[in-house]
C-alpha cells in the first residue's frame, strides 16, 4: 500500500530550496508508493524593511543562498534584492494550484522557487507570480491568478498555516528543528511526515538527507522497493517532466553510501544533449535539463 507524505514547505525557504536534490530522489526511488500532499507554512505575510528584529539584510540573505548553493549545488543567483519580499501571496498561488490542477502542483512551486532563487522575483509581486507560473506547461494561469484572493482559496490557505502550526511536542520540536511563531511552534521547511495505512506515522522535521526519509520509509513498509537508476538519463528527464537540474540528477544516480558527483551529472546530461535527446535551460549558473 502507498504511504501518505505530508510535505511542509514555503517557496522562500532556502534550506527548502536547497533540500530539493534528496526530496527529488525521494521521489524517484518509490513514485506512486508515496502519495504526496503539500502544505504550504506562509512564513511571512506584512513586508518590513529593514528588519530591525532580525537585522537580516537582504544583502545578508543573498550571502546566505549563495552559501547553500555552493554545499548543496543547487542554482542560485546571488544579486542582492532591493528589499524582503513575504510569502504568503506565492504560497496561496500553490494552493490555487492545488486546488485547479493538483497534478501540478509541484511543478508550481519549483517554478516560484527558481524564480525566487534564480532570478531575483518577489514572492510578493503578483507579475512576478505570474512570470514564474507561466514556466509549468498545461498550467491556467488565469485562473490560478484570479483564484488567489476568492474566499475559498484564502480558507484552504489559513488551514495550511494553521496545520503547519502544529509541531508543539513533536519530534521535529524534539529535534530543535522547528519554527516558532511567538509562541506557537511551527513545522520548518522542508519537514515530511509519512504514514502507512494502519496510521501509523514518522516524520523528518527541517533539513535531513535522503538516509533520514529512507529509514521512514523502510520502518513503515519494508516490502516497498526503489526504483533502480535507469542507464539512459532520459528516462528521468521524462519522468519529472517539469525539468531536472544537475544537481538532482547526481543525487538520483549516487552509488548507495556515494556521494553525488555534479560534475559526471553534467557529463552525462551534455552527451544526452549532444545526442538530440535532452535540452538545457540557463537557471543561476547552472541549468535545468528536460527531455528534448
Amino acid at each position: 500500500m502507498p504511504l501518505d507524505a505530508t510535505f511542509y514547505i514555503d517557496p522562500t525557504c532556502p534550506f527548502g530550496y536547497n533540500a530539493t536534490p534528496d526530496l527529488t530522489a525521494l521521489r524517484w526511488r518509490y513514485g506512486s508508493d508515496l502519495r504526496w500532499r503539500i502544505v504550504v507554512i506562509g512564513l511571512s505575510e506584512d513586508t518590513g524593511e529593514p528588519r530591525p528584529s532580525s537585522g537580516f539584510t537582504p544583502t545578508m540573505a543573498a550571502q546566505f543562498s549563495a552559501k547553500l548553493s555552493a554545499r548543496f549545488g543547487m542554482p542560485a543567483s546571488v544579486a542582492p534584492r532591493d528589499r524582503h519580499a513575504t510569502s504568503g501571496r506565492a504560497c496561496r498561488a500553490i494552493v490555487a494550484v492545488r486546488r485547479t490542477q493538483p497534478e501540478l502542483d509541484f511543478a508550481a512551486l519549483r517554478a516560484l522557487q527558481f524564480a525566487v532563487f534564480c532570478v531575483g522575483a518577489q514572492a510578493d509581486r503578483d507579475e512576478d507570480i505570474r512570470d514564474a507560473l507561466a514556466h509549468v506547461p498545461g498550467l491556467d494561469v488565469d485562473t490560478v491568478m484570479h483564484q488567489l484572493d476568492d474566499s475559498e482559496n484564502e480558507a484552504a490557505y489559513q488551514h495550511d498555516k494553521a496545520e503547519a502550526r502544529t509541531a508543539a511536542g513533536s519530534p521535529t520540536d524534539a529535534q530543535g528543528k522547528a519554527g516558532k511563531d511567538g509562541d506557537v511552534v511551527r513545522y520548518s521547511a522542508p519537514s515530511i511526515q509519512l504514514a502507512n495505512a494502519d496510521g501509523r506515522m514518522l516524520e523528518a522535521g527541517g533539513f535531513q538527507s535522503l538516509a533520514a526519509y529512507d529509514v521512514l520509509v523502510a520502518n513503515l513498509d519494508p516490502t516497498l522497493r526503489k526504483a533502480e537508476v535507469p542507464e539512459d538519463l532520459r528516462e528521468l528527464l521524462v519522468t519529472f517532466d517539469h525539468g531536472l537540474t544537475t544537481q538532482e540528477v547526481a543525487m538520483i544516480i549516487a552509488p548507495s553510501l556515494g556521494e553525488p558527483d555534479i560534475d559526471d551529472a553534467r557529463s552525462r546530461l551534455l552527451a544526452l544533449a549532444g545526442e538530440g535527446r535532452a535540452s538545457r535551460e540557463p537557471l543561476g549558473g547552472d541549468g535545468l535539463w528536460r527531455a528534448a
